[in-house]
């Protein structure tokens, strides 16, 4: 998948980037640090996201995945105003970012807006479904197979 080959290919690189960084540079080591932890949540979310079906819980990943990837391009700026020697990995990794979100997008459109259960928070439901809408599986008629069994 296109989509996960780039986020392996995007925690290569902030974990080169951070080889870089030397340790004395507490500001700069910090912040990679931050970089890492943000670069190793795409690929489980974007894994996790493929495993759960649900439209919820796939853009409850999808969510995620944008977070962290907008965390890492913006911690770019921290290297530019510590005048970072090795600029070019960072711009390398603002490309790949932005090869990333593009498809992201184009993955997040195939996301199956039928496939959902109701979202009580209100955050992932499909256009048109509400919090509070009336869930249309508790009204199916139920008859508890077990009524009918003898003591």
């Amino acid at each position: 998948m296109p989509l996960y080959l780039k986020a392996i290919t995007i925690m290569d690189i902030v974990h080169h980037i951070g080889d870089l960084v030397p340790e004395e540079n507490e500001y700069l080591y910090s912040v990679v640090g931050f970089m890492r932890q943000d670069a190793l949540q795409l690929a489980p979310k974007i894994a996790g996201a493929e495993g759960a079906g649900l439209y919820d819980l796939r853009m409850e990943n999808a969510a995620i995945i944008r977070k962290c990837s907008r965390q890492i391009y913006v911690s770019c700026n921290s290297f530019e105003m510590e005048e970072f020697e090795d600029m070019e990995y960072l711009e390398l990794l603002r490309r790949e970012i932005e090869e990333f979100r593009l498809l992201f997008a184009e993955w997040v459109k195939t996301f199956d807006q039928w496939n959902y259960i109701i979202d009580r928070w209100g955050l992932f439901n499909p256009p048109g479904v509400n919090y509070d809408d009336i869930d249309p599986d508790e009204n199916l008629p139920w008859k508890d197979p077990f009524d009918d069994m003898e003591d």
